[in-house]
């Protein structure tokens, strides 16, 4: 199966596209810019830098050196306007919409910012890429969509009640996407990411994510917070197979494909307190002092689910998703790049 994502690689850069990336500064948003440029693409890229970081734009520029950086340019502009989002989809193929105002704690302190960014924000995209006639519209959904659904492993098809306004704003994203395909004739694909981690993650504010929140917490020998009794388990996937994904999602020729909502994760789960444990042995290797800083448990926090795994076969059998990428394997990769960058 990983023979799919590797034939896709060779031909985009045999014929290369044009590719729009929404929220191009964030986490995911550069990492899919670095690897689309990587193969050679075209790609415009679109970020009111609320969330996103011009670093995370200087760190892709040099990796991928500066032939490739002049194929991306750069529209800094909002997603709740509409006319930047029709300028942004503008002789578009492909558009990779990763711009939201993420995090559960966030989207409960300030529902309505969530709501304009999140569900304003996506129609604008919708409408937007419906008048340009783009060839593909994927989507960033959201794990948190299963709610209160006590089945595991979570299956695409059965979800429960919302536990967050964020959630809310990503089911509503996947009605709208389905209403436009069946009205519009749009092809959309959402894909429902659980527990992204990488390389330029965040680590600070008070909504970073657990992985790069800990990381810090480490190397800088600081208290290290788990909410709950750490048995809370989650499938945490690395940045690489979420990129697969993408560009899986974007190209697929398969007609079956389109217009469906995808799990993108590892396929395992994984507690916190076993998290823990992992991410002090990644470090404790450069830093040995780091063994002896046991975690502070406190209250579990308002709108997190307990349990949350992936049946990601869907996206296996549809897509041809092959994740390469363990948690185990992600975070080898990312300890170096928190080492290096935090150290």
């Amino acid at each position: 199966m990983t023979g799919k994502y590797q034939f896709l690689k060779q031909h985009l850069r045999s014929s290369p596209s044009t590719w729009l990336v929404t929220g191009v500064a964030g986490f995911i948003g550069s990492n899919l810019l670095e690897t689309l440029l990587k193969l050679d693409q075209k790609v415009v890229g679109l970020d009111n830098f609320s969330t996103g970081f011009w670093h995370n734009l200087d760190e892709v520029r040099s990796v991928v050196g500066e032939d490739r950086w002049r194929q991306f340019s750069l529209i800094e502009g909002d997603i709740r306007t509409l006319d930047t989002c029709r300028k942004a989809c503008r002789n578009i193929d492909y558009v990779l919409h990763q711009a939201a105002l993420g995090s559960v704690p966030r989207s409960i302190e300030d529902p309505i910012n969530t709501n304009q960014s999140n569900v304003s924000g996506f129609l604008n995209m919708l409408v937007a890429a419906r008048d340009a006639n783009v060839k593909r519209f994927v989507y960033a959904a959201s794990s948190s969509t299963y709610g209160d659904h006590p089945g595991l492993p979570k299956v695409e098809g059965s979800i429960g009640s919302p536990l967050s306004p964020y959630a809310v704003t990503k089911l509503v994203n996947e009605l709208y996407a389905d209403v436009f395909a069946r009205v519009y004739n749009i092809q959309a694909i959402g894909l429902r990411y659980f527990n992204i981690f990488g390389k330029r993650q965040d680590p600070n504010g008070v909504y970073a994510a657990v992985i790069p929140k800990w990381f810090a917490g480490l190397i800088k020998g600081e208290n290290v917070f788990i909410n709950g009794d750490g048995e809370t388990s989650r499938d945490f996937c690395y940045i690489d197979n979420a990129v697969q994904a993408n560009l899986l999602a974007a190209t697929t020729e398969n007609d079956d494909a389109t217009n469906q909502v995808y799990n993108v994760a590892f396929g395992e789960r994984t507690s916190l307190n076993e998290l823990y444990s992992m991410i002090r042995q990644k470090v404790v290797v450069s830093l040995p002092e780091v063994n002896e800083i046991e975690p502070v448990y406190r209250d579990f926090r308002s709108g997190d689910v307990r349990h949350s795994l992936a049946d990601i076969s869907k996206a296996v059998t549809y897509l041809g998703y092959a994740p390469q990428f363990s948690i185990s394997d992600g975070l080898d990769k990312v300890a170096e790049w928190y080492l290096k960058n935090l150290g």
